[in-house]
């Protein structure tokens, strides 16, 4: 009867909701950072373990840099105390909580040569004046 038990306990606590993050971007082909760390190039998903708000960056050769502050927010059967209920005991079910991202990306804007050597000379005219 205690093996009985142990193994219901062993089920129940196993968890029953997966987290994943997709990030998406146009153009295809960033690269993607969460939080710091590379994560892969566009499209990708992640498995994540607690809500928060993260900070996503994209890059890509040709177009400029995207760093965005994104809360990823949880639905109400993750919302404590439910949370406990829906990790541990919903036996029979696995519930997968997708957050899907879409990104647009800026073309890198090219200076001309004359906008350039503009810039450099204020900036020499200030660097000496003070």
């Amino acid at each position: 009867m205690r093996a009985v038990w142990i193994a219901l306990v062993a089920v129940c606590l196993t968890g029953c909701v997966s987290r994943r993050l997709t990030v998406r971007s146009d153009p295809p082909g960033a690269l993607v950072e969460v939080d710091g760390e590379a994560v892969g190039f566009t499209p990708v998903s992640i498995d994540f373990d607690h809500y928060a708000t993260r900070e996503i960056r994209l890059s890509k050769a040709g177009f400029e840099t995207l760093t965005v502050q994104q809360p990823i927010r949880p639905p109400w059967y993750q919302v404590p105390p439910l949370d406990f209920v829906s990790d541990n005991f919903l036996i029979g079910k696995h519930v997968t909580d997708r957050h899907e991202l879409a990104y647009t990306l800026q073309r890198q804007r090219v200076e001309s040569g004359g906008d350039l050597v503009g810039r450099a000379n204020q900036v020499r005219i200030r660097a000496r004046g003070g």
